[in-house]
């Protein structure tokens, strides 16, 4: 697993004078690990780029430089970096229209816990959402959820060699799913290394 550090991040200074660059290569880099499910539903895969790039953005808006609040920082989005064995991504529920979300989130209460994964023909795994807190209330969903996607060692061989990802959703009033692309497959498959 790749742990963020200290020594990986610029200082608030430098990361002014390179940040749209560095945004531009984190933005290309991101756009290989999104999947959309539909235009309201999307994964977004972690890695260590995605937040390194999160961690200077905090670091930056919150004008943190001490030590001490860097590394808390640090703590909190080196958990979302993948293991090895896993994938992690942030499950994002999109509108535009403020009311539109409203209701949608009040119809998806636990749609976090019905997304998953399948390799070929391999049992469904379902994300772990939400490690860190519970996003729901008995009136509503939230509109963003941290995953966890453990993965078996044969689907983790099977995914190398190229063999077919498939995500869904089995929520009650939300039922789909999606083979991954090519380009998102091959961004993920260096995830499990």
């Amino acid at each position: 697993m790749t742990i963020l550090s200290k020594k990986d991040l610029f200082s608030l200074e430098k990361y002014s004078e390179i940040r749209n660059e560095f945004r531009a290569k984190v933005m290309k880099h991101k756009g290989n690990r999104r999947l959309a499910f539909n235009d309201h539903a999307v994964l977004y895969f972690e890695d260590a780029l995605t937040m390194q790039y999160q961690v200077q953005e905090m670091l930056r808006i919150e004008r943190i430089f001490e030590a001490e609040g860097i590394q808390q920082e640090l703590d909190v989005y080196n958990t979302l970096i993948p293991e090895g064995t896993n994938w992690k991504a942030t499950f994002m529920i999109e509108y535009t229209d403020v009311q539109d979300r409203k209701v949608a989130l009040a119809k998806l209460i636990g749609v976090e816990r019905s997304i998953w994964i399948k390799v070929e023909e391999s049992e469904k795994v379902y994300a772990i959402a939400n490690e860190d807190m519970d996003r729901e209330t008995e009136d509503k969903t939230s509109a963003v959820h941290f995953m966890r996607f453990e993965l078996t060692k044969d689907m983790i061989t099977n995914i190398k060699v190229g063999l077919p990802i498939v995500f869904g959703i089995d929520h009650d009033l939300y039922k789909t799913e999606i083979i991954v692309p090519p380009k998102v497959q091959r961004a993920l498959i260096v995830d499990l290394s």
